[in-house]
């Protein structure tokens, strides 16, 4: 199992522009390639001009086939123009992540 922790941070100001932006023009599309995300919201403590997304693989491969699926979908490339047009993230941070060896989800008490 590999885990993707992605961080964006936006322009004071624009987060919700952006949240926006992306429910509208990208979130189907994503869903599409990648599934539903284990985990997607806002900082609410630190840095609240950012938001993270969590994303679950059954390897690197997977991964790998599957953002490439994503970035052949013409309906991601024109949400990633539109971002792009916006100007509304400023920074983008991956974090892959494997699980330790005693953790299973799902059996937290």
């Amino acid at each position: 199992m590999l885990f993707d922790l992605r961080t964006y941070r936006t322009r004071p100001g624009t987060l919700s522009k952006q949240l926006a932006l992306y429910e509208e023009l990208g979130f189907e599309a994503q869903k599409r390639h990648l599934g539903n995300p284990a985990f997607y919201g806002v900082v609410e403590s630190g840095d609240v001009n950012a938001y993270v997304h969590l994303w679950q693989y059954e390897n690197a491969a997977d991964r790998e086939t599957r953002r490439k699926a994503l970035y052949d979908d013409a309906d991601w490339l024109a949400y990633r123009q539109a971002g792009a047009e916006q100007g509304y993230q400023t920074e983008q941070h991956n974090t892959l992540l494997k699980p330790a060896k005693f953790w299973l989800p799902g059996t937290r008490k």
